[in-house]
């Protein structure tokens, strides 16, 4: 673990797993200690876990940046790579993390090789722009819609998804800072789903997306919607799968990261070459 400052001074925290030339670089609010980046780890990358700003260990912030939330977790993860001598990085992130990815590969394309993206939408402008989490938090929804279908016919999968459950029921109150924070969603200061798409296709780095077909957040609809705006992009898509494909399918999902990035890192390409 370490720490490091921001150029706007904010103590932020970070997880090192593995090591080794192969960095992955992955931000997001918390880390469930048995997802990919773990997993990927152990498969030889030297992985980097940000937790952003705001959010326990990193330093709480009172500040509100508006439309400008992803940007800003975005240079952070910039920083980070600066503080460690990192030139350039895979990214990789789940959710809210690939929102922060988005923002990456639009304005520091030159830093970022490879985008692993899982459960990514991103949203459609028309659907508004609070998170969930923050509806949840001001009591506009009671729940949020289910995340992930019933397991059929997999106990393995079944006793992970209830050790999950089980570690998540363990983790302590968030402070208060913390809940009234209200990030938004990916690239809503373009305004409208027209805006989105047209900074989506000025995307050149290789990204992976991976998702289900039952996911209501990242639906399969705006995964679609976003490969065919990329033009270099490999999008997998799981049945019977839902929002936390990520931490449900953790070795099946490294398994299609790693022949993504065999072929991205060599040859900046999505796919491998025809013979």
């Amino acid at each position: 673990m370490g720490e490091f400052l921001t150029k706007d001074g904010k103590k932020l925290h970070y997880d090192e797993y593995g090591e080794g030339e192969r960095v992955i670089i992955s931000a997001q609010v918390g880390f469930y200690p048995r997802g990919m980046q773990q997993e990927l780890a152990r498969r030889g990358y030297h992985v980097y876990c940000l937790t952003i700003r705001g959010f326990h260990p990193s330093e709480y912030i009172t500040e509100d940046y508006g439309e400008n939330w992803y940007d800003v977790f975005a240079d952070d993860v910039v920083a980070l790579a600066d503080s460690l001598d990192i030139s350039v990085f895979t990214y990789m992130g789940a959710s809210h993390g690939a929102g922060i990815g988005w923002h990456l590969v639009i304005n520091h394309p030159e830093r970022v090789n490879a985008f692993i993206a899982a459960v990514p939408g991103p949203h459609s402008l028309k659907e508004g722009v609070m998170s969930y989490r923050q509806m949840l938090m001001q009591g506009i929804i009671d729940a949020p819609p289910p995340f992930d279908p019933p397991i059929v016919n997999d106990e393995g999968r079944s006793a992970r998804r209830k050790e999950r459950e089980e570690w998540l029921s363990r983790l302590p109150e968030a402070d208060e800072r913390e809940k009234k924070i209200d990030y938004g969603r990916p690239l809503m200061k373009y305004k409208t789903e027209e805006n989105l798409c047209k900074q989506l296709s000025s995307i050149k780095t290789p990204v992976l997306i991976l998702g289900g077909c039952e996911d209501p957040i990242s639906t399969p609809e705006l995964m679609v919607r976003t490969a065919n705006c990329l033009e270099n992009c490999k999008l997998v898509i799981y049945s019977n799968c839902g929002h936390n494909i990520d931490t449900d399918l953790v070795e099946e999902l490294c398994d299609e990261a790693e022949r993504f990035l065999e072929n991205a890192l060599t040859r900046s390409k999505c796919y491998r070459a025809v013979q």
